[in-house]
């Protein structure tokens, strides 16, 4: 069975929002997203893009996608990605697409100079596996914070 990937352009921003959703509910996140088809739309292909997606294709059916944004390693002095999201259905699960994805991902991050980083939920053993497979290894020193919703405005207007 042919498979392809290809980057996404704007009229793909359904679909992206599709596959975001099902990621959510695998996750079991979707009570978080309240992303939209226009806001992926403005996001990712508006002036300014916030990240870059690619989606996988069996034939002509999309079954897949990462999304993924530079960033930049001061240690290293060179931009780097983050892997944001990366997801295959389940029906395409084991075919090689998520790692046509991660590897397709990983080039950009090496032609870019630097690393790639992402961040997995503690007990999605099955990506876990997939990324040791790959050679990947844990940062279990590293923890991830976040500031959002309030707390975040809170911080914001202090600097005011």
């Amino acid at each position: 069975m042919p498979f392809r990937i290809a980057k996404a352009t704007a009229e793909d921003a359904g679909l992206i929002l599709e596959f975001i959703r099902k990621l959510a509910a695998y996750e079991r996140l979707t009570h978080e997203v309240v992303a939209t088809e226009q806001s992926i739309r403005e996001s990712l292909f508006g002036p300014h893009p916030a990240g870059e997606v690619l989606l996988a294709y069996e034939d002509q059916q999309p079954v897949g996608f990462a999304v993924y944004y530079q960033n930049f390693s001061t240690f290293l002095g060179l931009p780097g990605l983050y892997l944001e999201d990366l997801f295959v259905e389940p029906a395409h699960r084991g075919k090689g697409y998520g790692q046509a994805l991660f590897a397709a991902a990983a080039c950009a991050a090496y032609e870019r100079g630097g690393r790639m980083n992402w961040a997995v939920l503690k007990w999605n053993q099955p990506s876990i596996d997939f990324y040791k497979k790959l050679g990947a290894i844990e940062l279990d020193e590293w923890r991830m914070w976040r500031l959002s919703g309030e707390a975040l405005r809170k911080v914001a207007e202090s600097a005011r």
